[in-house]
Order: structure tokens, then C-alpha cells, then sequence
């Protein structure tokens, strides 16, 4: 293999997958794949993972939460800041630390994500219909491995990325 990792007869294969990556990414931008109905393009894909991370791992400070998305701290913050003001997000005292802020998903964040969660699974249901269960499960376990890579890559110093972005994205 050459130092671009590509053999002659992959170059076809990984030109047309650079390609469909490209049109996908577009194509998620554009619609941000958000799901049906009245909750449609309501969320946008930094809230979605924000409140997604909190209601999977549970509260946990600004540091914490950088840490596990592999973003830092100010964009957390920056990012965060509009749910709590909206109330779905709320900040509370660290248990053991009163001076500590964690944040935490309100009830209205649960019940929002919740709603969310549904909307984009009906649209996932919808533009899946005709795969079979084996097809969506090798296509999400084929795209969450391709975005492990892809974390893994963009990670800070060269470190390996966790990929919990997409193995969370429910």
C-alpha cells in the first residue's frame, strides 16, 4: 500500500464513499435529520447531544461533560448556556462540593428529548421501510465504527476518540 493507505483498486470504491459521505453530510445539514411531525427540525444537533450525554451518563459538571463529548469546556458552556435558559437544562450544586455547578436534565428536557427521540425514530423507521432488521443493524454498526474513526482522528494530541457521540446519538 502507498502512504495514502489506498490501492489502486480501492481508489474507485473510496472516491465514490468520500462522495456519499460528502452528500450525506449535506443532505443531514440540510434536513438535520429531524425527524417528522410537529417536532421536526426542532432540536439542533448540539442540544440533541447535549441533553442525549446528560440523560445517559446523568448530571455532571461542565468539565466532565467536555471531557466525555470530546469538546472543551467553553464550547460546552457556550452550548449549554440556551438550554438552561430555555429550562431544559438546569444547573444545581455539586452533592459533595456546594461550590461545584453540575448540570442536569430538567423534567421539561426529558419530556423535550423524549419527544425528539420519537420524531427522529419515526424518520429513521421511515426511510429505512423497505431494509431488513439485518440491513439497518450492519448500516448502524458499519456507521457507528465509521464515526469511532472519525473521533478517533479529530481527537485532541492524537488521542483515541471514544466514538460515544454516535453510540449515544439514540
Amino acid at each position: 500500500m502507498s502512504m495514502d493507505m489506498t490501492t489502486a483498486g480501492d481508489t474507485g470504491l473510496l472516491d465514490s464513499l468520500q462522495h456519499e459521505v460528502a452528500l450525506f453530510a449535506r443532505r443531514a445539514e440540510q434536513t438535520r435529520l429531524g425527524g417528522v411531525g410537529q417536532v421536526r427540525n426542532s432540536m439542533d444537533r448540539a442540544a440533541y447531544l447535549l441533553l442525549n450525554r446528560l440523560d445517559k451518563e446523568g448530571p455532571m459538571g461542565v468539565k466532565a461533560l467536555a471531557a466525555s463529548m470530546g469538546i472543551d469546556s467553553s464550547t460546552v458552556t457556550r452550548q449549554v448556556a440556551p438550554l438552561v435558559d430555555t429550562g431544559l437544562v438546569k444547573r444545581t450544586s455539586h452533592p459533595e462540593d456546594g461550590r461545584a455547578v453540575v448540570l442536569q436534565l430538567s423534567p421539561r428536557g426529558v419530556t423535550r428529548l423524549d419527544e425528539v427521540r420519537s420524531s427522529r425514530r419515526r424518520l429513521m423507521a421511515e426511510l429505512t421501510h423497505d431494509w431488513s432488521p439485518q440491513e439497518r443493524e450492519v448500516f448502524c454498526t458499519l456507521l457507528t465504527r465509521f464515526n469511532g474513526a472519525l473521533s478517533a482522528r479529530t481527537a485532541p494530541h492524537g488521542g483515541t476518540g471514544t466514538g460515544q457521540e454516535s453510540s449515544q446519538a439514540s
